[in-house]
């Protein structure tokens, strides 16, 4: 029995993925113009970066070494909006293979929800590696994505594949040599999407007592961290085993990312020649570069927080590794126990006083 079953997950089976899949694919935004040949280039290269960027990733890392190398898919946007709903299935409690159909008028209200959402999502996203796909897990690179920022940046093609390469390798590290953190992550999943019959008056005693805490933090007190935006609403109608389970899943967030960057950049100077124009480009479009309709959607969908894990977690990473070295900071990956805690991002002494 998988982990989220045996935790009685199964929000997976309430939404209908199949609509999902086939409603994000017509929604998404055309993809940049291109020749045949440039489409071939484009998705040669990124198949022979990934497997490139496997050896120097491992080589800084000290992680899965003398393991095989898998090969990364390269896909289109309603390719990845497929590949993530399946994903998306068996995280959630679902499988690929569910004969269980969802509820009629609820399930598909979600599945068109979802699909738009990943609609959206699909233009913005340069690779994922994917701990949930079939086979254990497997990188997939959306070559159109990568063809459009490319050229918004002005760079040297071959130099920024191979740069969103470094990163995406990473993670792929990260997972294959730590099976236990995509366990990790669906017991997480599971407690967030548990309501465990509570009363509806302790969710609505909670959510006054964080407008107590916003209308403090106006008038000049210290608020939590992970306490406002939509990130703060959703943290006041969890129960306690919810919080703490989502912020387990933001500290790990955090911490890939960060280190996927750390490792970007230290391997990066070696293997690409623009690493420096790629960096200063790609962060100043990151920061500017926003519409007012993207910029509302980023914040409502999330991904602004997820810009700040790559700057909070890069810091962790950088610190700790200054002082006291890759293969001590490799003791983070041993178990949830040696995760950072949130209060610990920022403060990376204190992990290191704590676990080493």
């Amino acid at each position: 029995m998988s982990p989220q079953r045996a935790a009685g997950f199964d929000v997976g089976r309430a939404v209908d993925w199949n609509l999902a899949a086939t409603l994000g694919g017509k929604l998404a935004r055309p993809q940049p113009a291109a020749t045949d040949y440039t489409r071939r280039q484009v998705v040669d290269q990124l198949t022979a970066s990934a497997r490139a960027a496997e050896v120097p990733v491992r080589e800084v890392t000290g992680l899965a070494e003398g393991g095989d190398i898998p090969e990364a898919r390269i896909v289109d946007r309603p390719e990845w909006i497929e590949a993530a709903t399946r994903s998306m299935r068996v995280m959630t409690g679902g499988s690929v293979d569910d004969a269980a159909k969802p509820r009629v008028i609820s399930g598909r209200i979600a599945g068109a929800q979802t699909g738009a959402v990943l609609a959206f999502v699909s233009s913005g996203i340069l690779g994922q590696y994917d701990p949930f796909a079939a086979g254990g897990g497997e990188l997939l690179l959306v070559y159109p994505n990568v063809i459009a920022v490319e050229r918004q940046l002005r760079v040297v093609p071959s130099d920024f594949r191979m740069w969103v390469c470094l990163h995406e390798v990473t993670h792929r590290v990260q997972f294959r040599a730590n099976p236990w953190l995509a366990e990790l992550m669906s017991e997480s999943l599971a407690v967030l999407t548990d309501d465990g019959g509570e009363d509806v008056t302790a969710v609505v005693g909670r959510l006054a007592g964080y407008l107590r805490e916003r209308r403090s933090a106006a008038d000049g007190e210290a608020a939590e961290p992970n306490s406002s935006g939509v990130l703060g609403l959703l943290r006041a109608v969890q129960s306690e085993h919810q919080r703490e389970a989502l912020d387990r899943l933001l500290v790990l967030g955090t911490l890939l990312e960060g280190h996927a960057d750390h490792v970007m950049d230290a391997v990066g100077p070696a293997v690409v020649p623009s690493v420096a124009t790629i960096r200063r480009r790609f962060d100043d479009r990151r920061q500017r570069h926003q519409p007012p309709l993207q910029r509302l959607m980023r914040a409502l969908l999330g991904i602004d927080a997820k810009m700040s894990q790559y700057t909070r977690g890069k810091a962790f990473v950088d610190a700790v590794v200054a002082k006291v070295g890759m293969a001590r900071f490799n003791t983070v990956w041993s178990s949830a126990e040696t995760l950072p805690l949130p209060t610990e991002i920022d403060e990376p002494q204190r992990w290191i006083d704590r676990v080493l």
